[in-house]
């Protein structure tokens, strides 16, 4: 993890906050010279590891960048990043801050039971 990428400098959202099965980071731009991109624990639930996450990139559209995710989580985290693109974008560019960015967001719905 470089430095532009520390995980002090970054909001992290437990499944909870984004129904995610995992914890999501979101981050300023920062000195980062890549466009806007989370990081994704590769493992479910609210335990946090830094070293142990996958860099997805929101735009032009979320795609897989660095590290690894099974199909399914890969779909669960770009269905979310989609759903919050916006407001990713402008914490991203520091046009909101991390309160803004935790009240803008919006947790993916709950699946339909079948």
């Amino acid at each position: 993890m470089s430095e532009a990428e520390a995980p002090y400098e970054m909001a992290n959202l437990t499944p909870r906050m984004t129904g995610l099965p995992m914890v999501i980071w979101v981050s300023h731009r920062g000195r980062a010279r890549h466009d806007a991109r989370v990081k994704v624990q590769q493992t479910h639930g609210r335990r946090m590891s830094p070293g142990n996450t996958a860099s997805v990139a929101v735009r032009p559209a979320p795609h897989l960048v660095a590290g690894q995710l099974s199909a399914a989580d890969l779909r669960a985290a770009s269905d979310w990043i989609r759903l919050n693109e916006a407001t990713i974008i402008g914490y991203w560019d520091g046009m909101i801050d991390t309160g803004e960015l935790i009240q803008q967001l919006r947790p993916l719905p709950l699946p339909s039971p079948p």
